[in-house]
């Protein structure tokens, strides 16, 4: 199963030194932060492991022959002062590294998203937008606990371990040799650990990735789901996911449920020894204290190391999948020498198209016309014809394997994306609205547009029939996807949004496929008001909207087998002669 989810969503195993290295980019800006915080930690391990050298003075002066009453009000003074500091230097070294920790979050989380929005159309078909949510929200955290949490602790423990095996063998060399066997045991176990919860991290993360882009699906699709009673096929393939996410993660705790009473064990082994051996060589009860308290303190950072490697490992596997997804390059991109292009005349033109979406199975196939500028023209054919895909590769949503498209004579792949797109208004057959106001899904957040303009462009598109009509007008709430409005008012609101761009193209694909007769004439009134405002493409099933189109081009299988206008391709009692009697019978 984990070689199938790693083929599914195209990953690559990239070493860790590789991984660190790219971390890097992000640490660098605040290294300042981090040394800062790394010289507070030095001295806050100093001053902790300086603490049982004072319970070992004050120890030995009670168990004495004579008690030096000021002495241990003294030493106790300086435990209290010592550990006020101690608190201190920790305040402030969390301070500096949960801020700096999450600076480099915020970057990384903006070079992710930024990266996402610059992918094409067609990487989006291929992956699956849970999977992309997990990396953007759920690996991204698991990055920050690194940089905020695991990195300072693995840190400290480690300036721990070194600490207290100095001082332990100051205390007693022969106690702290024997001590020895325990430390080569728990390194031997940990280093199995490491390798044993590595790959069981792995196969946890891309079931959760999987989860996530299940759950996703399915959630935007439950209405299919409810109207075909399909509840008890999804509930039990949701089962299956959630089984599989269940035991990846249940194989990672049986690590630790080995991992961590097998330290335990040799701790409390240790503890006994430590005892049974400083009374035997003669040790005084304060020493014999001080070395239980450190050898606490030396068990103690191992375990929390051993804890911490779950983090590591969580980090790492999540930088890895942050960084495959960074690594797949936009399929469709500017050129270094794009040029930006300011104003469009609207002439069209395809040359010898060729167009597949994978390998060679062509949907265009040496697809050839021209379009004049301020013309209205309409694509017609059967599903499947490449009506949509013709529209789709005039905005850069795909590029195109063999032939050329241009505009105003200027191959589309030597102008900026942004240039070529500003200049296009869509509408589309599924309007998409986004949470917020009827304002903020026609202006999409622009604030230089004013009321006045946004107000006129919707009397202009016959938006204001129903905007008008609403409690809070333009400031309107617009929930999830924009339920709490018909079809036929959110293609309005999607017609005002591209008139209001001042496209110099507009693309009509199936805008009036799903909407009532009353809505198609109000929209049909606006069509004739900006037909010669720009070129318009269009593409409709209802041959009624398309009549008074310059030109018609009829498509089969991905080829142009007709085309002219409606009285022409009428006499030609062709495709589209039989295509509009057989609506005409209909009505």
């Amino acid at each position: 199963m984990e070689e199938e989810l790693l083929k599914l969503k195209g990953d690559k195993k990239i070493p860790t030194r590789i991984l660190l290295r790219r971390t890097m980019k992000y640490v660098k800006p605040e290294w300042i932060s981090f040394v800062i915080a790394l010289i507070l930690l030095i001295a806050n391990v100093v001053l902790d492991l300086y603490l049982p050298l004072v319970v070992e003075d004050i120890t030995n002066n009670v168990t004495g022959a004579s008690i030096d009453l000021d002495r241990i009000i003294r030493m106790a003074i300086i435990y209290f002062v010592v550990m006020l500091v101690t608190m201190g230097t920790l305040y402030l070294e969390s301070m500096l590294l949960q801020r700096a920790g999450q600076r480099i979050i915020y970057n990384l989380r903006i070079d992710v998203f930024t990266h996402i929005e610059n992918m094409s159309q067609h990487q989006f078909d291929e992956m699956p937008v849970g999977s992309l949510v997990t990396r953007v929200a759920s690996y991204t955290q698991s990055m920050s606990d690194f940089f905020t949490n695991v990195i300072v602790r693995v840190i400290k423990n480690v300036l721990y371990l070194a600490g207290v095996l100095a001082v332990m063998f100051y205390l007693s060399v022969n106690i702290t040799l024997f001590m020895l066997i325990s430390v080569v045991l728990v390194a031997v176990s940990s280093f199995i650990f490491s390798k044993a919860v590595s790959k069981r991290f792995r196969t946890e993360r891309r079931a959760l990735s999987d989860l996530n882009t299940y759950l996703n699906e399915n959630l935007s699709g439950m209405k299919i789901t409810q109207i075909f009673n399909q509840e008890d096929y999804k509930i039990n393939e949701f089962k299956e996911k959630n089984d599989f996410l269940r035991k990846s993660r249940f194989n990672s705790i049986t690590c630790f449920a080995l991992y961590r009473p097998f330290i335990t064990l040799v701790y409390i082994i240790s503890v006994a020894v430590c005892f049974y051996l400083g009374f035997e060589y003669g040790m005084l009860a304060g020493a014999v204290v001080a070395y239980y308290m450190y050898l606490s303190k030396f068990f103690n950072p191992i375990q929390e190391l051993a804890d911490e490697l779950n983090q590591i490992q969580k980090a790492l596997t999540a930088s890895e999948r942050l960084f495959n997804l960074m690594d797949v390059m936009p399929e469709v991109r500017d050129k270094e020498d794009a040029i930006d292009i300011e104003h469009f005349n609207g002439k069209i033109e395809f040359k010898n198209v060729w167009f597949a979406y994978k390998d060679e199975d062509w949907i265009l196939r040496d697809v050839s016309f021209v379009i004049n500028p301020k013309e209205t023209c309409a694509f017609i054919g059967a599903t499947g014809a490449g009506k949509t895909t013709i529209l789709g590769l005039i905005v850069r949503n795909y590029e195109i394997q063999k032939g050329q498209i241009l505009i105003d004579d200027v191959d589309i792949t030597n102008i900026k994306l942004k240039s070529l797109r500003r200049a296009i208004g869509q509408m589309l057959q599924d309007v998409f609205l986004f949470s917020g106001t009827i304002r903020e899904n026609i202006t999409l957040h622009d604030t230089s547009y004013p009321d006045e303009k946004i107000l006129d462009t919707c009397k202009y598109v016959n938006a204001d029939s129903f905007i008008s009509k609403l409690p809070k007008g333009l400031d309107e709430e617009v929930i999830e996807r924009g339920e709490n409005f018909s079809q036929g008012q959110r293609q309005l609101l999607s017609f005002a949004r591209t008139v209001l761009a001042d496209p110099q193209i507009l693309i009509l694909d199936e805008a009036t496929a799903n909407i009532d007769t009353e809505t198609e004439v109000l929209i049909q009134e606006s069509l004739e008001k900006i037909k010669n405002i720009g070129t318009m493409l269009v593409v409709a099933h209802r041959l009624s909207t398309i009549q008074h189109a310059d030109q018609i081009i009829v498509l089969q299988k991905g080829e142009i087998v007709e085309r002219g206008n409606h009285q022409e391709l009428l006499a030609k009692h062709g495709h589209y002669y039989k295509l509009y009697k057989l609506q005409f019978e209909e009505r």
